[in-house]
């Protein structure tokens, strides 16, 4: 008969006491639970170069992109195991069912419902383990295990109690799963014919029985021991597949502790990372002191008070509490209980980010360069080694400013142009839906030579790098055919803009030239003057770049001009909209403002100048579209102080409905405050206009008033009340005072009846 060995994933135990069995039975074969395709990347694990954490990635060549992983940690006894046979020269395999049948079998369950009889199953399964816990008076089953076997290191103990348990459990399930999880069941009877068919190979090829030892899940054990037939060759040529493709890939403790959603991981893999060092050294009763002074260090690191005296006491407390359970060491949860209790006094908040840092940790795993690699992730790697960019591959947050102008101090080309390059890198990332950089907003809106960014490695970011390998070879190849897709799918001008400009951050020249194709095209029937707007926005920045980027930007120049000129021609008819229309229109027209200032040297001004006086001075337009308008003419002081004082009356006067007066108060005053508040006669012809109102049309333009004056600062305010102090002859600083104070009862509850008004439309 051949040998299992039952595992639970990710145990430091199941490890330890793998390793004296293999020692002890010297097999000639192992087997291990994996995709029994995973022939070539499979040494390649053992690898001496490769640093754990570390997974196996399986993924599908088409979208939509479908991926399993199988995670290893030093500690993982799949590991181990697999080290063992590489270090003793034996063969070894992975018995589970090859990839393309697992993903394709994943594909066909994505998106299933779950039935209220599969959550009852799920219920009742997990309520199994909670059971056993509670029998033995343990407060979950993570304690119930580690006090049971982590802490077990008679090796025929817990084999036997592995065994003797897995075969319990799946005895008391099997019934539920075949009624109430089918599909869940089946599948895994499918993979454990399967290896009980690759078992059978081996043997076939001359190993004896006894000379096997299979690794599995300790819930596999009784599938693979019972008297069920092998699958045949027309069994496994009659199940679906699809095409797939394997890499190893780093992977980190966040992701693998189960906090993050990893099912198979474990709560706390730093601190089983602690139990596995001390089970190698024998040393394991020094765990808790470890563990605690690693919790201490944490503290003291943020800058809290963690004396090596309280971190005594917690250990003291931690082997108390163990032994009111009966058990030879702590467990994770009586550590905590130890921690919170002598190092945040009672507190769990003040110790929760120290106790999380010693429980997961922040390691993340290594390749060798070239090992096991897509293209793309080799050419990932390749860029992060060249752009001395290798340090930021952590998951810890780092921040990285960059100037994109030629450093003339250094010799090589190379460096002078160093963080160029980088932006070119990092904008590549962004285009491909990489998440290793993310753009932070800038400091100085004009620096065009200025960027920052925010550096965070994560294992979801390998499987980013994995499904752009899809798009091309290099990052270069899969960012321009990135490029090219969104181009082909692109249906306004202002979106062409935009990937306009993603051509020239990522550097991508035929790119570039195409997407200025599909904007002119796409610009010869666009009415829309917001999309132009946004388009000449785009171009605008870019032209701003100048030679910043060793771009040739000369031929964008023109286009700007064309699109400026068709926005100010569009601008006036734009106008007449709904106030929700409204918003993105008055954006329009800002953005608008901004380019005849930022390009007055390139575009035609004087039109948009124009256009903004027939838009200003229109009665038939948006209202508030007319104030945005009129406050620009303000701002660059072409209206007279009288031209405005005759325009704020015409606005605000008692035969003008309360609702468009101060719709075009509010554009007024949307935009420059400062420039508006050293108009005096606009203060004086709104002070007129409120005090001709009777109660009605005063309760009318309160409320649409309050809602403009409502974004004014604080100063802003208070010098609107020193001017109506100054009107009125009650003094400026005592109006101000006044006005600004604290709410009276009845002040409040005539606000209350305002806010009650019912407008009569």
């Amino acid at each position: 008969m051949f040998n299992i060995f039952g595992v639970r994933h990710l145990s430091p135990a199941a490890a330890w006491h793998l390793n004296r069995y293999l020692d002890e039975l010297k097999p000639r074969c192992v087997l291990v639970e994996g995709p029994a395709d995973a022939v070539e990347i499979l040494r390649s694990v053992a690898d001496k170069r490769v640093k754990p954490p570390v997974a196996l990635m399986a993924y599908t060549t088409e979208f939509p992109i479908e991926t399993v992983l199988y995670p290893f940690a030093e500690y993982s006894p799949e590991y181990q195991a697999i080290v063992w046979a590489v270090r003793h020269k034996v063969d070894l395999r992975f018995i589970d069912l090859p990839s393309d049948i697992i993903l394709k079998l994943k594909q066909e369950r994505t998106g299933e419902d779950i039935s209220e009889e599969r959550k009852e199953y799920y219920r009742f399964h997990n309520g199994l383990y909670d059971r056993l816990s509670a029998s033995v008076d343990e407060d979950d089953y993570d304690s119930y295990w580690e006090r049971n076997f982590e802490h077990n290191l008679n090796h025929g103990a817990y084999c036997e109690g592995v065994s003797l348990q897995s075969g319990e459990m799946r005895r008391l399930v099997v019934d539920e799963e075949y009624r109430a999880a089918p599909s869940d069941f089946a599948c895994n009877l499918i993979r454990e014919a399967h290896m009980r068919r690759e078992i059978q190979r081996v043997i076939g090829s001359g190993v004896k029985p006894e000379q096997i030892v299979a690794v599995v899940g300790a819930y596999h054990v009784s599938g693979l021991h019972n008297s069920l037939p092998a699958m045949t060759d027309d069994e496994l040529a009659a199940l679906p597949r699809v095409a797939t493709r394997m890499t190893l890939m780093p992977y980190s403790y966040h992701r693998l502790s189960s906090r993050t959603g990893y099912g198979a991981g474990n709560r706390a893999p730093y601190y089983y990372e602690m139990m596995w060092q001390c089970m190698q050294e024998g040393t394991l009763d020094r765990l808790p002191a470890i563990y605690l002074s690693h919790v201490g260090g944490a503290l003291r690191a943020a800058g809290s008070n963690a004396s090596s005296a309280s971190v005594i006491e917690a250990v003291r407390l931690a082997n108390s509490l163990s032994s009111l359970h009966g058990g030879s060491l702590p467990v994770l949860r009586d550590l905590h209980d130890a921690a919170v209790t002598c190092l945040g006094y009672g507190d769990l908040p003040s110790v929760a980010g120290a106790i999380n840092m010693a429980d997961i940790g922040a390691a993340i795993g290594s390749l060798p360069e070239g090992l096991s690699q897509t293209p793309v992730q080799d050419d990932v790697s390749r860029e992060l080694k060249r752009l001395k960019l290798a340090n930021y591959k952590s998951t810890v947050a780092q921040e990285l400013a960059l100037d994109l102008r030629e450093n003339r101090q250094v010799k090589s080309g190379e460096a002078a142009f160093i963080d160029l390059n980088r932006s070119t890198f990092f904008h590549r990332l962004k285009l491909l839906g990489i998440h290793f950089s993310v753009l932070l907003p800038a400091a100085q809106a004009a620096a065009t030579w200025s960027e920052k960014w925010s550096l965070q490695w994560t294992p979801e970011i390998e499987i980013e790098v994995v499904e752009s390998n899809l798009k091309g070879e290099t990052l270069e190849i899969a960012a321009a055919f990135e490029l090219k897709e969104r181009l082909d799918a692109c249906t306004n001008i202002r979106d062409a803009a935009a990937l306009i400009r993603t051509a020239c951050e990522c550097r991508l020249i035929e790119s570039f030239t195409g997407a200025l194709g599909v904007l002119q095209q796409l610009g010869v029937d666009s009415g829309s003057f917001r999309e132009t707007a946004g388009a000449a926005r785009e171009l605008s920045v870019l032209i701003r770049y100048g030679d910043i980027r060793r771009f040739d930007l000369a031929p964008l120049v023109p286009l700007l001009q064309q699109l400026f000129l068709r926005g100010a021609l569009l601008a006036v008819d734009a106008a007449s909209c709904d106030d929700k229309a409204a918003n993105e229109i008055a954006t329009a027209i800002n953005t608008m403002d901004l380019i005849s200032q930022e390009q007055y040297d390139v575009v035609d001004s004087s039109i948009w100048m124009e256009e903004l006086r027939k838009l200003a001075m229109r009665d038939d337009r948006n209202t508030r579209l007319s104030g945005v308008a009129f406050s620009i003419l303000l701002e660059r002081n072409t209206v007279s102080d009288d031209d405005c004082a005759r325009e704020v009356s015409r606005r605000l006067s008692p035969g003008i409905p309360a609702e468009l007066g101060a719709g075009w108060f509010a554009g007024l005053s949307g935009r420059n405050r400062y420039a508006l508040l050293s108009r005096i006669s606009l203060w004086r012809e709104l002070d007129r206009y409120i005090q001709s109102l009777d109660q009605e049309e005063f309760y009318r333009s309160a409320v649409f008033l309050r809602r403009t004056f409502g974004s004014f600062e604080p100063n802003h305010k208070n010098s609107i009340a020193e001017l109506l102090g100054d009107f009125w002859n009650t003094g400026a600083e005592h109006t101000a005072e006044t006005l600004t104070s604290e709410l009276t009862e009845t002040e409040t509850q005539k606000l209350d009846e305002l806010n009650d008004f019912e407008f009569d439309f």
